[in-house]
């Protein structure tokens, strides 16, 4: 290690430390902060167009927010968001807006485009990253991660074609071309690579580009971090990534759960200094991300120019859902999270389900997509049982599994099953034996399921289907979804995803 590199991490470790004082605050005191936020966002935005409208100068407090502003899914604010892409200002927020974020999802192949201010890049997206790096930091005061470089696995951007002042492309793209130029120092492959739009050419040249690198931390999804491991061994020929990084500590994940990945990674870096931290970062917004070692929740950021609200999942079929603030949901309640940020989203129904584990501090379990359950039988299975039950089933048989998804089957007398299909790294001995224990696990975490699984009286022991390798690779390939924030849909109430996948074989 260089003097110099030596001197820029002990130096980089300790300012980042210094964080924790103010973060410590907001953990201490969630309602306070998140009220701070509001009155600022409002304050802020209360001259733009969408400001007037609602005229945000005369909103002091959050029920009279709540009660003047509808909750909205991304078709209400569509129009606006429309006009600035065109080029009109002002119009969300008073910050001119030259990113987007565009985010497909796993609903439809229709695209959002999320506006992404200055401020929102700078005081939630790279703020977030920095809480990030901070907690680390306070956990390992002698970390040496600033002596290398960040493999940051991200997307593309284009230029956006309705006005030539603006971009669009994956966040992770917008966050990389908006970072200082010193950034680059710290961070590996270079932006030619990093921001290529072919994901398969892409993968060779970073695995290229990268294995000669000083990688100290890798920053990804974890399906698609796995993509590019398994390229550098098939190229070096290794089966340990210490062997390609030896100063590698870190992997900064998000985007899926790591629980059906974890043996997984544990095998291809068997080392027991080797650190995880789980980040929530959508295209959106930084929102959380895990302050403890071996916590399976996070810590929800709440001064980071997001306000959140929580909507119980029986209000999500109502016009006039009712939300609740962090000082008044209920420990291990589920609900919808609907944010206000920055970048001019307004009482947005994010799509994503938490389950609240800590009040104070505050901390979410990320519990699933608003739209990607089953509960076609009353069931209610989220996606946070059918991934631990998946893994609590590796663990019992030694399989390891790449992806699946999942979708109810009918028998045609009011009764049914859960379909799935399971792509496996590893397949097990047994596939009768596996599938046996992932529904008994189900079962054990989820009572609703347990009691329509009684004496098989409405639904019967799920079927497993196991599909080549590869089945799902193809699927996103053939919908143009490889690489990125592209991710496969765990559930789904409906057959369209099953019988699509099944479908490119």
């Amino acid at each position: 290690m260089s003097p110099v590199r030596s001197l820029v991490n002990t130096f980089t470790a300790t300012v980042m430390r210094r964080r924790i004082a103010a973060m410590e605050r907001y953990m201490l005191h969630p309602a306070d902060a998140q009220q701070e936020q509001l009155i600022d966002l409002l304050s802020t935005a209360q001259d733009t167009v969408w400001g007037k409208q609602y005229d945000y100068k005369t909103i002091k407090d959050s029920d009279t927010f709540k009660q003047r502003i509808p909750v909205q899914e991304y078709d209400g604010l569509k129009p606006w968001i429309e006009r600035t892409m065109a080029g009109e200002q002002n119009v969300l927020w008073p910050e001119r807006i030259e990113w987007f974020a565009k985010s497909s999802g796993t609903t439809s192949d229709k695209s959002k485009f999320i506006p992404v201010s200055p401020a929102s890049l700078e005081y939630c997206h790279f703020k977030g990253g920095r809480d990030a790096m901070t907690v680390y930091c306070n956990h390992y005061p002698d970390t040496k991660l600033f002596t290398g470089k960040a493999l940051v696995l991200g997307g593309s951007h284009k230029l956006n074609h309705l006005d030539s002042g603006s971009r669009y492309g994956d966040v992770s793209a917008v966050m990389l071309q908006n970072m200082p130029f010193f950034a680059d120092i710290f961070r590996t492959p270079d932006r030619s690579i990093a921001l290529m739009d072919e994901w398969e050419s892409k993968i060779e040249m970073m695995a290229k580009a990268t294995i000669n690198e000083p990688v100290t931390q890798i920053i990804g999804v974890p399906s698609w971090t796995l993509v590019l491991i398994k390229k550098i061994f098939e190229i070096t020929g290794k089966t340990d990534l210490r062997e390609v990084w030896p100063g590698l500590e870190l992997f900064a994940h998000g985007g899926v759960s790591f629980t059906p990945y974890r043996k997984q990674y544990q095998q291809i870096i068997p080392h027991s200094d080797m650190h995880y931290l789980e980040t929530y970062n959508a295209s959106e917004g930084f929102f959380a991300l895990q302050d403890e070692p071996g916590r399976d929740d996070l810590l929800l950021l709440l001064d980071n120019g997001v306000y959140y609200e929580f909507m119980p999942l029986e209000e999500a079929v109502k016009e006039y859902p009712k939300t609740l603030g962090v000082d008044e949901v209920q420990q291990g309640g589920i609900y919808a999270l609907i944010i206000s940020t920055n970048a001019g989203l307004w009482r947005y129904l994010l799509g994503d389900t938490v389950r609240v584990t800590s009040l104070q501090p505050f901390r979410i379990q990320i519990a699933g997509r608003v739209k990607h359950y089953i509960n076609a039988f009353g069931e209610e299975v989220m996606v946070d049982n059918t991934d631990r039950a998946l893994a609590n089933a590796c663990a019992e048989t030694g399989a390891q599994v790449n992806e699946y998804t999942a979708c109810p089957a009918f028998t045609g007398d009011g009764q049914g099953y859960h379909e799935w299909l399971v792509e496996f790294d590893k397949a097990p001995q047994d596939l009768e034996a596996f599938t046996e224990s992932v529904d008994r696990h189900l079962q054990q975490l989820n009572s609703d399921y347990e009691a329509k699984r009684y004496k098989d009286m409405v639904l019967q022991r799920l079927r497993l289907r196991a599909v080549p390798t590869g089945t799902f690779y193809n699927w996103l390939r053939s919908k143009g979804k490889l690489g990125g924030q592209h991710k496969v849909p765990r559930l789904c109430n409906e057959r369209t995803y099953l019988e699509e996948i099944l479908g490119v074989n």
